[in-house]
């Protein structure tokens, strides 16, 4: 591999802009993500006065002291549903992959500190997308739990999802994969089933309680009265009814134990790392100054993989038979990745070049990257007589079919189908993050705008009554609502990501998600065949 020989000027006024810019956009993605922090420490005391840690409180506590954690859709739900404020960023939950007791671990912990934790349709999505990814990884699964159920403003968008989320539970269990849950608080009806169908269960006394029906449902339905502790509390189920496990002391204890248990587990490992690798001949901050804040403006992604691949070193792959889309060999962190860039839309050339090179890739079992900065697919008179449509269909059947690890990045536009072909949330990337510039929608909202002005007006002229100012109106509020509702935060929130990111942390969240992906195919499966149940 030959070093990439940057031409980017970090002294120019455009850099200079362009970074400003980034960094604006920055600033917007993290003031939005301390908003449930907010809401947290606003109700600090009140939770402190009845001896309950925080949820984040709760999270260091489990993971281990200086390890890196990947906070995985920490923007779900914002400002969708009854989230006026963004205070319900999250979906309710803190998820994410970090290391306890030695161990990679998916992590779950209820934020009961916010809107009492409860789950909105965003967040059950939110829940599917973690349980995908701990199975797709291999991932043990941690819970601190303590919600307060589905919010039944919206019960019917979440009932069907949430049996899914139990049967994944299940299936995780009959694949070998551990599921260790600390009842912290009150788990009620189908609350009482993620507990329930945990491989390890530990309960806190005097705090935890799990019940199908709570004392008023049960007077409710049948008339009978009962506490809470002689109903469902933590010593009875450790005791009598054998649905707990573990009794703990307090929080602090419940996650000791909790550790304790991940601590018997076997270690995952790496296999064949080398242990020294080159670091990028440029300096990472570059990136904030290299995406010109003008999105019609270009640059060449290889600028971007100077300052991510291991010495800044690429293997080009036909780089004379197809300038916009960027193909080839790179390492990071000393692991082999085949990478898919955008220099613009994507020609008939270049979806055969991809689809090509993705097929080797899946030969030699080569992870893929797709760093996503496009408009779609080329249209117009000549592509379609050079087969744009049998050519992208190509493409879009080796990403699809791929088996190998993919990993998706939006460090721009995301455009049309040409998000299908560079493996967009839908064609299931094993992990997919956004910079805070990326637009993700059918098409741009200027475009938009003007298509259903051509289309609107185009039927006005049929019935011989064209109204300019109407037609301008619609231009004008299409165009404002693609604009609104297709940028990184708009996105996030409906979970077409898996989190927004600081351009800057791009090359080290790679080596962990290249690791992560590496460690899942070295672990091997135990499986049985209805997982681990309490008798």
């Amino acid at each position: 591999m030959q070093p990439i020989h940057s031409q980017l000027d970090n002294r120019s006024s455009d850099f200079n802009n362009n970074r400003t810019a980034m960094l604006e956009q920055i600033a917007h993605f993290r003031e939005a993500e301390q908003r449930p922090l907010q809401a947290e420490r606003e109700r600090a005391s009140r939770y402190r006065e009845r001896g309950w840690l925080l949820p984040r409180e709760r999270l260091n506590l489990l993971l281990d002291p200086g390890a890196p954690f990947i906070e995985l859709c920490a923007l779900a739900g914002y400002k969708l549903y009854d989230d006026q404020d963004g205070s319900g960023a999250g979906g309710g939950a803190i998820c994410g992959i970090g290391q306890v007791s030695g161990r990679r671990c998916m992590v779950r912990v209820d934020n009961y500190a916010v809107k009492g934790g409860t789950i909105s349709p965003a967040g059950m999505d939110k829940a599917l997308r973690i349980q995908q990814i701990a199975l797709e990884n291999r991932l043990s699964v941690v819970t601190l739990a303590q919600s307060g159920g589905a919010n039944l403003k919206y019960a019917t968008d979440t009932f069907a999802p949430g049996g899914l989320g139990f049967a994944n539970q299940a299936r995780m269990s009959a694949a070998g994969i551990p599921q260790i849950t600390v009842v912290h608080g009150g788990a009620t009806a189908g609350g009482a089933y993620q507990p329930g169908l945990s491989d390890y269960v530990i309960m806190v006394r005097g705090q935890s309680g799990m019940y199908l029906a709570g004392p008023p449902l049960l007077k409710a339905a049948t008339g009978e009265i009962a506490d809470e502790e002689s109903l469902g509390g933590a010593e009875m189920h450790c005791s009598e009814s054998g649905s707990g496990d573990y009794l703990a002391e307090s929080d602090a204890d419940g996650i000791r134990l909790a550790r304790e248990i991940v601590a018997t587990l076997p270690c995952r490992h790496t296999p064949n790392l080398p242990e020294e690798y080159a670091d990028p001949l440029y300096p990472i901050d570059d990136l904030l100054g290299l995406i010109p804040a003008d999105s019609k403006k270009p640059y060449d992604v290889r600028e971007l993989l100077a300052r991510i691949a291991d010495g800044s070193a690429m293997l080009d792959f036909k780089a004379q038979f197809d300038r916009q889309t960027v193909c080839g060999h790179i390492r990071i962190e000393g692991q082999a990745v085949g990478i898919i860039g955008n220099n613009g839309p994507i020609t008939p050339k270049g979806a055969n070049k991809a689809a090509q090179f993705i097929q080797l890739c899946e030969q030699s079992g080569t992870p893929l990257l797709f760093l996503h900065n496009t408009t779609g697919f080329m249209v117009g008179t000549e592509v379609e007589h050079h087969g744009i449509i049998k050519h992208g269909a190509k493409m879009i059947q080796a990403v699809a079919n791929a088996r190998v690890a993919k990993l998706s990045i939006l460090v721009g536009g995301s455009y049309g189908a040409g998000n299908y072909a560079m493996c967009g949330r839908g064609f299931g990337p094993r992990f997919i993050f956004a910079w805070p510039n990326a637009r993700t929608a059918v098409m741009g909202a200027a475009q938009a705008g003007k298509v259903l002005r051509i289309v609107t007006e185009q039927k006005m002229a049929r019935s011989g009554q064209v109204d300019t100012a109407l037609l301008d109106k619609l231009e004008n509020d299409t165009s404002a609502f693609m604009q609104a509702n297709s940028d990184a935060l708009a996105c996030s929130a409906r979970l077409w990501d898996d989190g927004i990111i600081d351009p800057r942390d791009t090359r080290k969240l790679l080596g962990m998600l290249l690791a992560i992906c590496r460690e899942a195919g070295s672990v091997p499966a135990r499986q049985n065949t209805f997982g681990v149940a309490r008798f």
